[in-house]
């Protein structure tokens, strides 16, 4: 197995850690807003800290979970194109789409994000609101979730040239979504 594909699969490997802490994230979220409701209404005490938070998890929720979503080919498609092509079709529109449109937007969307994460964390923002957060934490989510999603689209890249040539399996196969 050639480097690049070991880095392709550790790469996988990680993200489907992401995803794990992702699923964390979103049940903790779906938690914390049950519970602030059930003290909101029950009680009438509010915090926009638990609000907050749940924004927080959010973010994580999506910027982690992506890449894994790439990982496991249920990302979004054009169906009208994607659903008809057979045989190799659909990896070369693949490619066409990672190399064209994915690395592009998340190279550029981490670079953009990386200096408001920087400067978040080293005037140590916080929320306007009362009894707000800190903000890094949720900005960090973006520099590491487009980061992550480039890195995972590098190994879909790989992935797909190593099947193409004949040295990885993968499997191809795309169900259309039922509409």
């Amino acid at each position: 197995m050639s480097p690049l594909l070991k880095m392709a699969l550790g790469v996988d490997k990680i993200s489907r850690q992401f995803g794990n802490v992702a699923s964390v994230a979103v049940l903790l979220a779906a938690v914390i807003s049950a519970g602030n409701a059930f003290i909101r209404y029950g009680f009438d005490i509010s915090s926009n800290g638990w609000l907050e938070i749940q924004w927080y998890l959010f973010a994580m929720t999506v910027m982690l979970g992506a890449p894994l979503v790439l990982k496991l080919n249920e990302h979004v498609r054009v169906d009208i194109f994607y659903g008809r092509l057979k045989g190799h079709g659909a990896v070369y529109v693949d490619l066409f789409g990672l190399v064209v449109f994915l690395l592009p937007v998340m190279g550029l969307m981490a670079y953009l994000s990386w200096p408001l994460f920087v400067k978040m964390y080293v005037t140590g923002e916080m929320s306007s609101n009362a009894g707000g957060l800190i903000r890094w934490p949720a900005m960090l989510m973006l520099p590491l979730g487009f980061g992550w999603m480039f890195l995972q689209g590098l190994g879909e890249i790989i992935k797909r040239v190593a099947f193409l040539r004949g040295e990885y399996e993968m499997d191809t196969h795309y169900e259309k979504p039922v509409q």
